[in-house]
């Protein structure tokens, strides 16, 4: 009885402290990785697209499969996005290492890399689809369906708190979390090398600790972030779901970053300056709207907007 008052006393602050919390994002989730404790919760139970999220399934697939990481991938006409029309810097006919592949699609969340690590599966997508299921169900990921392993899919949906039990499995992927934390890469196409960088800035942020990163992003399913994070002894990992822009996400992680670490959130205010010269008769008067800019840690370093992801 004790323990049960306890747990509902528990999760009671954790969801105070989650309201009291600006979050940008539509779902968020955080747990303490070694107790499994709920840090910050909202909407954690919300069915909802979960985009390029995707592809840390789409690795852990791959890589229990033993593929061959130096065996060489052409990207195909087939591993083109058609759906949604996104842009990818890797052209069609490029022969690529696997694991530079898998590299591409981790770091920097390109769909034809995602796309030919699901057709070049051994027994090809369907199996690779049949893999995916069998582990979905393996890690207890009730509320999950993923039918392609990009993420393009609007019908690739999850929770937050499914998803941390994503993230916490490819957590202990060592490939996983040194390709999804690489700031940036060169990857050779063809005779050229070309730089590819990461879709989370702030895995290269000064004073982050990030263990293992992901981004997502489509009309449907916002802006995500999967991330393991090491702050003031604590590991933590935490998913937000379905933010309206690049900046309100990172502001988001940023206020869990500063929770765990007792000080206080940002808030994300809206300042309007009006001109105090007087308006000419029958001219509208012009007032500007000004979003405050937030900054990663005191590197003040500009986060990427790009709506690929």
């Amino acid at each position: 009885m004790i323990k049960k008052l306890f747990v509902a006393a528990f999760l009671s602050v954790a969801a105070s402290a989650a309201f009291a919390l600006p979050f940008g994002s539509k779902s968020v989730l955080v747990v303490e990785d070694e107790t499994g404790k709920i840090l910050l919760e909202k909407n954690a139970n919300a069915v909802v697209p979960i985009a390029s999220l995707t592809k840390l399934m789409t690795a852990m697939v791959v890589l229990d499969a033993n593929q061959d990481m130096d065996e060489r991938i052409a990207i195909d006409r087939t591993d083109v996005d058609t759906l949604k029309h996104s842009s990818s810097r890797v052209p069609v006919g490029s022969v690529i290492a696997r694991r530079d592949v898998l590299l591409l699609a981790l770091m920097s969340s390109d769909n034809r890399a995602a796309a030919s690590l699901g057709r070049t599966y051994p027994g090809g997508f369907a199996a690779f689809k049949a893999a995916v299921n069998a582990k979905i169900a393996a890690l207890g990921m009730t509320n999950t369906v993923i039918e392609e392993p990009t993420g393009l899919s609007p019908r690739n949906r999850s929770t937050a708190a499914d998803l941390i039990k994503m993230a916490q499995a490819a957590s202990k992927y060592p490939e996983i979390t040194r390709l999804s934390t690489t700031s940036n890469e060169e990857v050779r196409l063809g005779s050229r090398a070309v730089g590819f960088h990461n879709t989370n800035r702030l895995v290269s942020a000064k004073g982050w600790d990030i263990g293992l990163s992901k981004t997502g992003y489509t009309r449907e399913a916002g802006r995500c972030l999967i991330m393991s994070i090491k702050m003031a002894g604590k590991n933590a990992t935490l998913v937000l779901l379905n933010a309206q822009t690049t900046s309100s996400r990172v502001l988001d992680a940023m206020n869990i970053r500063r929770f765990i670490t007792g000080e206080e959130p940002q808030v994300a205010k809206v300042r309007k300056a009006v001109k105090s010269r007087k308006v000419a008769k029958g001219k509208r008067s012009s007032i500007r709207i000004v979003k405050a800019k937030s900054s990663i840690s005191k590197s003040k370093k500009r986060v990427s907007t790009r709506k690929r992801r």
